[in-house]
């Protein structure tokens, strides 16, 4: 049967049907208004012989920014109590198709229905108010706040937030009954990236949402709390909240959905139940292509020592120890991996090399020359090391700069970006639409704001900027995350020719199966400290797990 309709039983009589008159009415109107092109999914409209099929649909649903258009006469119908998967490349519109359901986008043509009515919805109260909810891939929490006064910020009616302790009452009795535990008095920044979820979900059930919209939401987990997480959100749609679920990762799509529909360039080109199909088929249905892990044959051996730090202690932002007398060291044209649970001192590891994070004891060593003691600029233009950051919109990033701009951060200060103290605009904008290019960023130009793109190309920018710069050392952080398979696909391409090119490569991921693919050595970290080292083709995954939890390669028999 096709994901997009389901079976119904016509009725006997009005009287049977569970719609009320005005309801019929006002679709009655709405199909005689149309009448001179009935699309398949007025069906949708209730009759008082029959049921609405669908309990969400976007209808004809086109979004254009100018000249370019970013969704294109998309058409999509849900069940109600079903979780649907939306796939897609980064920059397929999938984010702008779900940007458009909650409000926060209008729609260029087309209509939205929820349970056979017709709505409007110009902003994301309006989508709460309709019962749709969004938790979006970067989340939108007060820190200093709690629990529930996160949950309850923004609350209509009189005297919402005076009354915190029956809030908090009704919240943990929520969080009990749909098994998203948390604890309603905690500071959010207290909190672990998975219970924060948790708190984003609760804010929207709290407000009555049947429809919850999750954009990537397990791209800021840990890989310890995904399987809990994708659990929950199970059990929810079991619960009879409809599951709208954009993803890159299709062991996800496989867990979680009763269906999908795969985008690709604003439209949808296929869709399937998730039992007639398989992860390589909605891979190939994504890119077009069939897409192989990346294992570039080596043209060099490694060379000399490019990189050696030694017995680094460092403490975290929270005054606890996150390196506990780390050594490593790299060499010329090799990528080392470094692998474990996230928290575990991988951020702070990648801020100490690059000067960003102050340093207790220890000694790092770049080409023979020791740089414990230079500033970050110094490490970049004399050491020549390049960063790839975990937050691409917090450090990564100057969001509300153009791509251009963002290309030349490095740079602005050098020729051909730079003549006699001014930056040469005509250059910048020549650069990056040559960057744009190499690197396949998508978008309407050079002008746009970084903000605007997806997260792959986002990445992408990031990576042009960093390895243009001709680093004799890159320091890579989460370069896949919430990627999907043909951004990653293009990512470890990249990589793997700067280390052909004599590069250093540290490479630092949560996600195994991408460190395993580009490493030539693994080293696993737990509490600050690399517990053991394996080889790409050792990397078993009871062999990296013992390592991740602390088991030393000595004790592993």
């Amino acid at each position: 049967m096709s994901p997009r309709l389901r079976r119904w039983s016509p009725k006997s009589s009005p009287a049977s049907s569970s719609s009320n008159p005005s309801e019929y009415q006002a679709s009655a109107r709405y199909a005689a208004r149309r009448s001179d092109r009935v699309s398949p999914f007025e069906k949708i409209l209730r009759t008082p012989e029959e049921e609405p099929l669908s309990y969400l649909v976007l209808d004809r649903i086109s979004k254009r920014f100018g000249d370019f258009s970013a969704l294109n006469d998309i058409h999509l119908s849900v069940e109600r109590g079903t979780a649907r998967a939306i796939l897609g490349e980064n920059g397929a519109g999938k984010t702008t198709l779900m940007n458009v359901l909650y409000g926060l986008y209008r729609p260029t043509e087309g209509s939205i229905h929820i349970d056979g009515k017709a709505v409007s919805l110009k902003s994301p109260a309006d989508a709460i108010a309709n019962g749709v909810g969004m938790i979006h891939q970067h989340m939108h929490l007060a820190n200093a706040l709690t629990v529930t006064e996160n949950i309850v910020l923004g609350l209509g009616g009189p005297h919402n937030l005076l009354n915190l302790r029956r809030h908090s009452a009704q919240i943990a009795e929520m969080s009990e009954q749909y098994g998203l535990a948390v604890e309603p008095d905690q500071p959010v920044w207290k909190l672990p990236m998975g219970m924060r979820q948790r708190v984003e979900i609760l804010k929207m059930l709290y407000r009555g949402a049947k429809i919850l919209v999750l954009d990537e939401p397990t791209s800021v987990l840990a890989p310890n709390e995904i399987d809990s997480f994708l659990d929950r959100i199970r059990a929810l749609r079991d619960a009879g909240t409809t599951i709208l679920f954009v993803t890159h990762k299709l062991d996800e799509v496989m867990h979680v959905a009763d269906a999908v529909s795969v985008m690709r360039q604003g439209r949808v080109v296929a869709e399937r139940d998730i039992a007639q199909t398989n992860m390589r088929q909605l891979s190939q249905l994504m890119v077009g292509r069939d897409v192989e892990p990346v294992r570039l044959p080596r043209h060099a051996e490694p060379g000399r020592v490019a990189l050696e730090c030694t017995n680094l202690v460092a403490r975290s932002d929270r005054g606890l120890t996150a390196l506990d007398g780390i050594s490593l060291c790299v060499r010329q044209g090799e990528v080392l991996g470094i692998a474990g649970v996230d928290g575990n001192g991988q951020s702070e590891l990648a801020e100490v090399i690059c000067g960003l994070r102050r340093l207790e004891s220890g000694r790092v060593v770049a080409d023979g020359r020791e740089i414990t003691a230079l500033s970050v600029s110094a490490r970049m233009q004399g050491a020549r090391i390049g960063y790839v950051p975990e937050d691409r919109h917090g450090t990564g990033l100057v969001l509300d700069h153009s791509i251009a701009t963002n290309f030349v951060l490095r740079s602005f200060r050098r020729k051909p970006v730079a003549r006699f103290g001014l930056i040469d605009l005509r250059a910048v904008s020549s650069g990056a639409r040559k960057l744009m290019q190499r690197y396949d960023v998508r978008s309407r130009s050079s002008g746009q704001a970084a903000r605007e793109l997806s997260g792959g190309n986002q990445q992408k920018i990031i990576l042009a900027r960093e390895m243009e710069a001709a680093p004799q050392i890159l320091v890579v952080m989460q370069a896949t995350k919430g990627l999907d398979v043909g951004a990653v696909e293009f990512v470890q391409r990249k990589i793997l020719e700067e280390r052909d090119r004599g590069v250093a490569v540290l490479y630092i991921s949560t996600e195994l199966e991408h460190v395993a693919e580009v490493a030539d050595r693994i080293a696993v970290m737990h509490r600050g400290r690399i517990t053991g080292e394996v080889l790409p083709h050792e990397a078993t995954a009871e062999r990296i797990g013992m390592l991740m939890s602390g088991i030393s390669a000595g004790e592993i028999h």
